[in-house]
């Protein structure tokens, strides 16, 4: 069943729990990547199956501009407004304190600005589809991106990356506009230096052959308690419900 929170400008939040109706659980929090929703980044690839079998409740959220949650159209919408949403959800879904978040590609530099903007509510984080590009953020790469997704036929662009986010974009449902615009604002991206404030454990996880994220080991290294993980012959689209993924998730939240 889907849920609504509210963020701190009014906008809808849309976010379902999976596990809670079991009486047991931990919570862990789930926050999906660029022009994705909680279903095709979490539910459709058993993430939902797989943690609440390992005894978890999941809280997983639409990201404004993204799925069931409202979609503005004003570049200023996004940014850092999209890590509060984070504990606004949290809030909604009776969360108090500090828990466990895992976030991907755009999810994952999400949970990064929500243990910066708000540390006292995570315990622990998975960074998944991030790596050692994160430190690289090129705003002209973004704009080029935002601008692709404004182009009526995705053959025209040259460009393989604007061509794969603008085909990815232009699924069934999307709102090209709302993610265009999510695209041109920048969210805060933090130093090594900065990070390394941040004391919980964090897992780094990134596919071998992702081209968009570079290797996981220089970002978990900012961390004082960050591991990698390297998923073999995986991209980042192909990662996200890989076994080798979920496994050292699984091992991760167990430690």
């Amino acid at each position: 069943m889907t849920n609504f929170a509210q963020g701190n400008d009014g906008v809808r939040l849309a976010w379902e729990e999976a596990g809670a109706d079991t009486g047991i659980g931990e919570p862990i929090v789930l926050v999906h990547g660029f022009a994705s929703d909680r279903v095709q980044n979490w539910r459709a690839p058993g993430w939902y199956q797989t943690l609440t079998e390992a005894g978890r409740r999941v809280v997983a959220l639409d990201c404004r501009g993204h799925g069931e949650s409202d979609k503005p159209h004003d570049p200023e919408s996004y940014g850092d407004r999209m890590v509060d949403d984070v504990v606004a959800v949290m809030d909604a879904a009776g969360i108090d304190g500090a828990v466990d978040v895992m976030g991907y590609s755009m999810g994952g530099m999400i949970a990064m600005g929500l243990a910066m903007r708000h540390p006292g509510r995570l315990r622990r984080m998975v960074v998944a589809g991030v790596g050692d590009s994160y430190f690289h953020d090129a705003p002209r790469r973004r704009i080029a991106i935002a601008d692709a997704l404004t182009v009526d036929d995705p053959r025209t662009l040259a460009d393989p990356v604007q061509r794969q986010f603008r085909l990815f974009a232009g699924q069934k449902g999307k709102d090209l506009a709302a993610l265009a615009a999510c695209m041109r604002k920048s969210r805060t991206i933090y130093s090594a230096g900065e990070l390394a404030r941040w004391p919980g454990d964090v897992l780094v996880v990134c596919g071998e052959t992702d081209n968009l994220t570079g290797d996981p080991q220089g970002l978990a290294q900012a961390f004082p308690s960050g591991r990698a993980v390297v998923v073999p012959k995986r991209d980042h689209m192909t990662a996200v419900g890989d076994k080798v993924y979920k496994q050292a998730v699984l091992e991760f939240l167990a430690s």
